[in-house]
C-alpha cells in the first residue's frame, strides 16, 4: 500500500516578514500587484498596508471592493486601485506601446510597466498567470540592469533553527557558463546581503574540493570562482567546495584548511539548475526549511514571480522581498 509523505513543519514566517517590513517602515515603496482581484492578492495588500508598504492593485475598482466585502477584508486609503483602462491610457500604456506592442490592456502587462513607467516602485505577479507569462513581460518591458549580463535565481531558505542561507541559481539558467554561473554568484550575493542584512559568505559547489577531483564541470566551477574575485575582490567567496566542506567547519578544515570560507558559507552557488533545483527542495523537505523564492536577479527593477498556488502569506512575503530590492537599488 502506498503512503503520503507528510508536509514538513517549517518555521512561522511571520517574525521574518515583520522585520523585513520594519525596515521598510518610512520609505513609502509601492508594489504593483498584477492580479488584483484575486481574493489572496486583496487580503496581501490589506497586511502589506499594515506594514507600510504601498500595494497597487491592478484590477477593476468594482471587483476589488466585492472581493474585499467577500472575504471580510477592510481596504484603507493606504490602498491603492489602479484599473486597468487608466493604467493603458497613460505612462504605464506608452511603455507598453514602446516595448510590447499589442498587448493592449492587459493586467499583467501593466503591472510590469507601471514599474519603468514610475508609478511603482516593483511588481509581483503570477498568482493566476504562469510563470513563463511573467518572465517574458519583464524580460521584454523592464530588461536587464545595466551590467547584468543575464537574469537569475536566488531561494533564501529560512531553516527552522533560525539560520538564513542563499541558493543559486535553482529556478532560471539550467546549464550556466562561467560568466553566467559568475553572475549567479555576485546576483545572490547581493540579494542575501539585502534580505538579512549579513555579510555574504559564498561557496562555489562541486562534487570537488581543491583538486580531489578533475572534471570538465569542476574546472567550469573554478573558472567562475576565478571570475567572481575579479570583478568583486572585497566579497568571501572560494570554489571548488563540496557542500559539507563549505558548511562544516571541521569537514572545512580537513578538506580546505585556510580557505576563507569553507566552514562558515552562508551563501550556496549550484553548477547547475538540476543540482540547484534539487537541492534547495532537499533542504525544504527533510530539513523543514522555509523556501522565498525564486527571487529575480538582473532585472533593471524588481518584478518576481509566484507560483499559483500561492496563499496571501506568500504574496506578502515576496511583495516585501521586492520592495527591499527597490530600496537597496536605490
Amino acid at each position: 500500500m502506498s503512503t503520503v509523505a507528510p508536509e514538513p513543519q517549517v518555521a512561522a514566517p511571520d517574525a521574518l516578514i515583520a522585520r523585513w517590513c520594519a525596515r521598510l517602515a518610512g520609505t513609502p515603496t509601492r508594489v504593483a500587484l498584477a492580479d488584483g482581484d484575486d481574493p489572496r492578492v486583496v487580503t496581501a495588500a490589506a497586511r502589506l498596508a499594515e506594514f507600510g508598504v504601498t500595494p497597487v492593485l491592478v484590477a477593476q475598482r468594482d471587483r476589488v471592493h466585492d472581493v474585499a466585502e467577500r472575504e471580510g477584508v477592510r481596504l484603507d486609503e493606504r490602498v491603492t486601485i489602479a484599473e486597468p483602462p487608466a493604467l493603458a491610457d497613460g505612462p504605464a500604456g506608452a511603455v507598453l506601446d514602446e516595448r510590447l506592442p499589442g498587448i493592449g490592456a492587459d493586467p499583467l502587462a501593466l503591472a510590469v510597466a507601471a514599474v519603468p513607467a514610475g508609478l511603482a516602485d516593483a511588481c509581483v505577479a503570477g498568482a493566476c498567470r504562469p510563470t513563463a507569462e511573467v518572465l517574458r513581460a519583464a524580460l521584454r518591458v523592464v530588461g536587464t540592469a545595466p551590467g547584468a549580463q543575464c537574469v537569475t535565481s536566488s531561494f533564501l531558505m529560512a531553516l527552522p533553527d533560525g539560520r538564513l542561507i542563499g541558493y543559486g541559481d535553482c529556478a532560471v539558467l539550467p546549464e550556466p557558463d562561467a560568466p553566467q554561473l559568475a553572475e549567479v554568484a555576485v546576483a545572490t550575493s547581493h540579494t542575501y546581503a539585502t534580505l538579512t542584512g549579513t555579510e555574504p559568505a559564498v561557496a562555489m559547489l562541486s562534487f570537488s574540493t581543491k583538486g580531489s577531483a578533475e572534471h570538465t564541470s569542476v574546472g567550469l566551477v573554478r573558472e567562475a570562482t576565478a571570475l567572481v574575485t575579479e570583478r568583486d575582490p572585497a566579497l568571501a567567496i572560494d570554489g571548488e567546495l563540496q557542500f559539507d566542506a563549505a558548511l562544516l567547519d571541521s569537514v572545512g578544515r580537513s578538506k580546505a584548511n585556510g580557505s576563507p570560507v569553507a566552514g562558515r558559507a552562508n551563501v550556496f552557488i549550484f553548477p547547475n539548475l538540476s543540482a540547484g533545483n534539487i537541492g534547495y527542495k532537499i533542504t525544504e523537505r527533510l530539513a523543514g526549511a522555509r523556501a522565498y523564492g525564486p527571487i529575480l536577479q538582473g532585472l533593471a527593477a524588481p518584478v518576481n514571480d509566484l507560483s499559483r498556488g500561492c496563499s496571501s502569506a506568500d504574496i506578502v512575503a515576496v511583495s516585501a522581498i521586492s520592495a527591499l530590492q527597490a530600496n537597496a537599488a536605490d
